[in-house]
């Protein structure tokens, strides 16, 4: 064990957690006190940094009643609904603590798994993630959609992203660090993650259902977030466009010389116009899907070069008088 292993844990540590919400009045409450009933268990100071990111019930009301009660709370309000992994990076920045976890508000995930992740990262482990043994309280369409959308992006993507996870995780400050100091805009979080290297191991758990409250995560949101990691970390798509056009310049090279001996050799060479019909059809289709694909990273490309701030502050509440993290300052809004 290094000197560093040797430190973690010890005096001066701190554990920040970051919980993303949205519209979660329902269960904020029950929230914040599982999260002091099985964090006060690991022996760190804690530092919870509740980061409504717009919502439009009384979320944020609850959470500024409740900071008014506990030292160890802090809230940030985001000016509108900018996404849950913008959300979770607005967290990020907003963190001191020596070890930061992520978790949803909803209560999916257990907060006593946060016990065996900084179990191991007390060994030593800089990111420890939470992997999804079962997942109660989902439809059979959600659980096998996700199970098939894992193993796709990880068939296809350069970065090995690990199986049936999410954004439930613990990560030591160097390695929260290293996610800050990456700036694009369609955040994958737990693809950036894992990009990053850093020793990583999983955490196996069981997903409960949803304490109370809706999903957050409707089909078209899902499809979304889908979309953000496929085209994020990987450029098969564009591959599989240049691929296909290929075949469909030898089907078309063909459907030429099908025309062209029809001409030469036959008298029926006015026939076949219900071919060349299907041919424009089909081609002038994959021509139209294909740009699709191509807007889409051109689209992105474009969100960035405009490199608009990916986010502003409403108000911040609880911190303690020191200066906001570098990551954003002149970049994001003021203190309430």
């Amino acid at each position: 064990m290094n000197r560093a292993q040797q430190q973690r844990g010890g005096a001066g540590s701190l554990f920040s957690v970051v919980i993303p919400c949205f519209n979660e009045e329902e269960v904020i409450r029950e929230t914040h006190s599982q999260l002091h009933a099985a964090l006060q268990k690991s022996g760190l100071p804690l530092e919870f940094i509740f980061v409504d990111d717009g919502s439009a019930d009384r979320t944020l009301e609850i959470l500024l009643e409740l900071q008014r009660n506990d030292p160890a709370m802090r809230v940030v309000a985001l000016s509108r609904n900018f996404g849950h992994q913008v959300a979770v990076t607005a967290g990020l920045e907003q963190t001191t603590g020596n070890v930061v976890g992520i978790i949803d508000a909803d209560l999916q995930d257990p907060p006593e798994v946060f016990l065996e992740m900084l179990a191991a990262w007390r060994e030593g482990i800089d990111v420890a993630y939470g992997q999804r043994r079962e997942r109660a309280g989902e439809t059979a369409f959600k659980r096998s959609s996700a199970k098939a959308f894992y193993r796709l992006i990880n068939r296809i993507s350069d970065v090995d992203i690990p199986l049936d996870t999410g954004d439930f995780r613990l990560m030591d400050r160097a390695a929260v660090d290293a996610l800050l100091a990456m700036p694009e805009r369609d955040r994958f979080v737990r693809g950036m993650v894992a990009w990053l290297g850093f020793p990583q191991r999983a955490i196996a758990y069981d997903r409960a259902a949803r304490f109370a409250g809706e999903t957050k995560y409707p089909l078209k949101k899902m499809l979304r977030f889908a979309t953000d990691g496929l085209i994020s970390f990987s450029l098969v798509p564009l591959r599989f466009a240049t691929l296909f056009g290929g075949l469909v310049i030898s089907l078309s090279m063909l459907g030429i010389l099908y025309a062209l001996v029809l001409r030469i050799f036959t008298n029926d060479w006015v026939e076949g116009w219900t071919l060349l019909f299907i041919a424009v059809l089909f081609i002038g289709g994959v021509q139209i899907a294909f740009l699709g694909v191509i807007g889409e990273y051109v689209g992105r490309i474009y969100g960035e070069a405009k490199r608009r701030p990916l986010y502003f502050l409403k108000l911040r509440a609880g911190f303690p008088d020191q200066p906001k993290p570098a990551a954003t300052n002149d970049r994001h809004g003021d203190d309430a």
